[in-house]
């Protein structure tokens, strides 16, 4: 029960203080679940994430619940998805019964400037920090290129499409020479 109770308490923690969505979340589930909780490693968040990013629902969501059930199974998925999502539900219930009372006040516009600002900052230092675990060789580089590229292009285009093309990608360069290297396909081809 104690370890429910803390995945529960470490995604309040990590819901409570992420503003800006999924990205934001990022640098704070890398430095309680990776460095403080040991609960994953830089390449399981890196893989969690990727994969909460291509399923259907909000990103910190589907990343709680990946890590939750890693941990203790369907309860521990419920345990870290409902502590995720409970102070946004109370500061949300909260924000929406008095933001439109402060709205005019021109502070208000400052305050959500500042914040739009600390998260893009944090955004930054994630990527970063966990882009230095996923950048394992030659190739995955190139796949990140390609990646920012679509998105920058086609900006419309559903990150679902990119992330599927990106997998495509890594299997045909990757996949690929990995076959070559352990024998299958030598194997295959004198059959």
């Amino acid at each position: 029960m104690k370890e429910l109770w803390d995945l529960f308490f470490t995604f309040a923690k990590i819901g409570t203080f992420t503003f800006g969505g999924g990205l934001a979340m990022l640098s704070l589930l890398q430095r309680e679940i990776v460095e403080n909780k040991k609960w994953a490693t830089d390449e399981e968040l890196l893989d969690y994430y990727a994969i909460g990013q291509c399923t259907p629902g909000i990103i910190a969501v589907n990343t709680a619940t990946f890590i939750g059930t890693k941990k203790r199974g369907a309860i521990g998925g419920i345990a870290a998805t409902l502590g995720v999502i409970m102070p946004s539900i109370i500061i949300i219930t909260a924000i929406a019964a008095v933001l439109n009372m402060f709205l005019e006040y021109e502070i208000v516009g400052h305050v959500l400037a500042g914040i739009r600002a600390a998260v893009a900052a944090l955004t930054i230092n994630a990527v970063t920090v966990l882009g230095k675990k996923a950048f394992v060789d030659k190739i995955t580089p190139c796949i990140a290129i390609v990646t920012f590229a679509l998105s920058f292009i086609f900006p419309s285009m559903s990150p679902v499409w990119i992330i599927i093309a990106a997998s495509l990608l890594g299997i045909v360069l990757k996949g690929g020479r990995g076959l070559c290297k352990s024998g299958q396909v030598k194997g295959n081809k004198e059959q």
